[in-house]
């Protein structure tokens, strides 16, 4: 039996780009669509892109930054864009944030979750040190996923999107970035990731009989107005960001 589905991550607010990736979508044969989270962060149009999820009712978990919004704190006395989001969000958007949960089972075979299944906030597949990031040895893969049961695990937060095969016939796939393709951040040491170019981009996951396969899709869309939106809401990084993929 063929099935296939569409996996989504780290919209960031951007409408502009989940318009442009669910059109592609459509466009093809699939069976649904998931989406792993960090879905309304940043500083760009979070209601609109909340809206579209809630009408088309996408499963969908909680990232880290989308438990950011929901947390009170004096974070968003310091952080414009987390005031920002908060602001353009409604009441039935927030309650819709607070619905998700950090990790989900899809179709009984796929185990889905923002970062790491314990941690919405550290990476799967990558190690970030003072060196810099390095894909995770398997041992150390392994490890981080002792209880799961699936057989294909669907991860997001890094922002680049890959694929790593293990020695027990497991699977995990990043799925990359919808909505900003490139970032710097300072935890756990200062580092970036970069896709390299700024499309929008997700990926396709297919099951024929008992294997997996993984398409990685790059969508073109209005980068440059999300740029000028950022730009407009005081963050001349995302705007680099989100014109070029990279994180210079």
């Amino acid at each position: 039996m063929r099935s296939k589905f569409a996996v989504i991550s780290d919209i960031h607010g951007n409408r502009w780009a989940l318009e442009a990736v669910l059109k592609d979508i459509r466009q093809r044969n699939i069976d649904g669509v998931v989406n792993l989270g960090d879905s309304l962060y940043g500083p760009l149009d979070p209601g609109g892109t909340a809206r579209i999820l809630i009408e088309l009712k996408i499963k969908s978990v909680l990232g880290n930054q989308d438990r950011i919004i929901l947390e009170n704190s004096t974070e968003s006395e310091r952080s414009l864009t987390l005031r920002y989001v908060q602001e353009n969000l409604s009441s039935d958007h927030l309650h819709w944030l607070k619905s998700l949960k950090s990790t989900m089972i899809f179709k009984d075979e796929f185990f889905l979750c923002h970062g790491t299944p314990f941690k919405d906030d550290e990476y799967l597949l990558e190690s970030v040190s003072i060196h810099g990031v390095t894909l995770k040895k398997t041992s150390e893969l392994v490890s981080l996923i002792p209880s799961v049961k699936q057989r294909v695990i669907l991860c997001g937060h890094s922002h680049v999107f890959r694929s790593v095969y293990l020695a027990d016939n497991r699977l995990i796939i990043n799925a990359g970035s919808v909505g900003l393709p490139a970032y710097c951040d300072e935890q756990p040491y200062p580092h970036k990731m970069e896709s390299g170019s700024p499309h929008a981009k997700y990926c396709i996951v297919s099951r024929d009989d008992s294997a997996y396969s993984v398409e990685f899709i790059e969508v073109p869309y209005n980068w440059s107005k999300a740029a000028e939106i950022a730009s407009v809401n005081n963050r001349e990084d995302w705007a680099q960001w989100l014109r070029t993929g990279r994180a210079e």
